[in-house]
């Protein structure tokens, strides 16, 4: 099947490259999530329909400096703003790919969005995906190759990304990011221990869904969802059953 997490990668593939300083994949990921629902879900189309609520990206979490979420559903205020106490359903997206190293940090964001959202309105329903990278070396494009390059030089660059020439990994040697055999499965577990909560259990500070994501992105070659991976995650399988999640809740707990 085709998930949102295929639509951001075939984005990739386009550009040539994972830019991770960017909020495209994110965008990408809740926009086709929030179609999802839209299409299976009765309750949620709804609302959105009726203007009941509506959706916003990027919009700076409550009490939390700067931190955005990446979208959220939620009734507006009388300026045509969201309100930030009626959110029904956050979603964020995070991804470590480059330098699991990262996942720390990007773990962290997680948790304080989560806090931050149901800290306002604790029966939100808030969920995340998160991209997580099985290759061993990947071509550091946005930070390093790209300062490299002068703007010429790197647009005759771009057409080899993501083709699978492997001579890029040589010639631009200083650019490669390096991960360990653990790197891809420690990031696995860390994301893990993200609790999620059940319906009915709103008093709980906890996701309401996580979906972690194996895919191969190193900016040489095409890069794809590891639907086949040693960590048992089925991604068709837990995709449907995350839209699931969301849905029922949704309706559990917003629906008159």
């Amino acid at each position: 099947m085709s998930t949102p997490f295929d639509d951001a990668l075939s984005a990739i593939r386009t550009v040539g490259y994972h830019n991770h300083r960017r909020e495209t994949h994110s965008d990408i990921v809740s926009d086709r999530i929030l179609a999802d629902l839209k299409a299976r879900c009765p309750a949620i189309a709804g609302d959105l329909a009726s203007g009941l609520v509506f959706a916003w990206k990027n919009v700076v979490s409550p009490g939390d400096r700067g931190r955005k979420a990446d979208l959220i559903v939620s009734e507006p205020l009388s300026t045509g703003h969201p309100d930030m106490e009626r959110v029904r359903l956050a979603i964020e997206n995070k991804s470590v790919v480059t330098a699991h190293r990262n996942r720390f940090a990007r773990f962290d964001d997680l948790t304080k969005v989560r806090k931050s959202v149901l800290g306002a309105q604790p029966k939100a329903i808030v969920v995340a995906t998160v991209l997580v990278g099985t290759a061993r070396k990947v071509l550091n494009v946005p930070d390093v190759l790209k300062k490299m390059l002068d703007p010429d030089r790197f647009e005759e660059v771009r057409p080899r990304l993501s083709s699978g020439d492997d001579s890029l990994f040589s010639e631009f040697s200083r650019a490669v990011s390096a991960n360990t055999d653990r790197d891809f499965k420690e990031s696995i577990e860390l994301f893990r221990t993200l609790e999620t909560r059940g319906i009915a259990e709103t008093h709980r500070d906890a996701y309401d869904s996580v979906l972690i994501v194996p895919v191969m992105i190193d900016n040489v070659h095409s890069p794809r969802i590891e639907r086949e991976n040693s960590v048992g995650i089925n991604v068709d399988a837990e995709y449907e059953d995350f839209l699931k999640k969301c849905c029922r809740a949704y309706t559990a707990r917003f629906s008159s």
